[in-house]
């Protein structure tokens, strides 16, 4: 039975991931970079700063509701049998990682609504009477506000999990059947977010906090790789195998040069000296890490589209 189970994820998902496709690895980091984005303008929303118009969490659930949708555009796009999406929400399957996500983007986007409407900016005011008399309401009730900020994070959190997880639910795949992979995604995610958060804020204040808490979040990712290889070196050939693809495979130079040294410790370093004030902040580190994590998306799904249970198998 619970191989017949595992069959049925597979089958659920295999036909969406085409090999060398660029939809997959772009929904993956869209949809991690909306979750770290829910996890930290959430967070500036339970502390009040939605009524200072210059920090983020003021436009950051309007630029997420953008980001979200152009990554399910990016999953429609690939998807074999595009006319049938629809039956996706009119069922819910306990062992589908995908019925899961499609039900969780049903929470996403009522929760950012929600954060939109606590501070409307000024050119949409007066525009839509009902999004005024929410929002009126909401300022209304402080506790309200936090409590929008709360259920950001929360939702974020299992958004940005969900990411991971909706690969390591596949067995067949050694590189993804990993317990470690919805934590990568789910840091990796927050990372890139306080990047283009420092990337983009006017306020010093802002850019100095989201420097510093990238900074932890680069490190922090470290550790999830050593952990995720180790465990991974650890266990049987199929894994070891999956694990050599990244480490000195055919994919290794894309990830020690862009994902780890330019999409982490480069610019860890440079932020680093920046919040010391030993240098300037400059943008060069934040997009570097956006782009590590978006080559991090890139070079996990086509890992793991190479490594294969049947390879190992026959090898003598």
């Amino acid at each position: 039975m619970h191989e017949l189970i595992r069959t049925r994820h597979n089958e659920l998902i295999d036909p969406i991931l085409h090999i060398w496709g660029w939809e997959i690895p772009v929904y993956l980091f869209l949809g991690g970079l909306v979750a770290g984005i829910m996890i930290i303008s959430g967070y500036f929303t339970f502390r009040g700063h939605h009524k200072h118009s210059y920090f983020s969490c003021f436009y950051l659930p309007h630029m997420s509701l953008v980001l979200l949708s152009a990554g399910m555009l990016a999953l429609f796009l690939d998807l074999e049998h595009k006319p049938y999406i629809w039956r996706l929400y009119t069922t819910f399957q306990v062992t589908s990682p995908m019925s899961w996500g499609s039900w969780i983007l049903v929470l996403v986007y009522p929760t950012l609504l929600l954060n939109t409407l606590v501070r409307i900016p000024e050119p949409f005011r007066n525009r839509i009477g009902m999004f005024d008399r929410f929002s009126n309401s909401i300022n209304k009730r402080p506790f309200l506000i936090k409590n929008i900020g709360v259920l950001n994070m929360i939702v974020g959190a299992i958004l940005g999990a969900y990411t991971g997880v909706l690969l390591s639910a596949l067995g067949a795949r050694p590189l993804w059947n990993s317990s470690m992979l919805w934590v990568l995604f789910l840091v990796s995610g927050l990372s890139s977010a306080a990047a283009l958060v420092h990337l983009i804020t006017s306020d010093r204040f802002e850019r100095e906090l989201l420097a510093k808490a990238d900074n932890g979040f680069l490190i922090f990712e470290l550790l999830v790789f050593a952990m995720l290889f180790l465990g991974m070196l650890n266990s049987g050939r199929v894994h070891q195998e999956a694990a050599s693809l990244l480490l000195v495979g055919p994919l290794a130079p894309a990830f020690w040069v862009f994902v780890i040294a330019l999409g982490i410790v480069v610019p860890l370093f440079m932020q680093l000296l920046a919040v010391n004030h030993k240098i300037r902040h400059t943008p060069i580190a934040p997009i570097m890490v956006v782009l590590g994590g978006l080559i991090l998306r890139f070079v996990i799904v086509y890992g793991g589209q190479m490594s294969h249970w049947t390879r190992v198998a026959a090898a003598p």
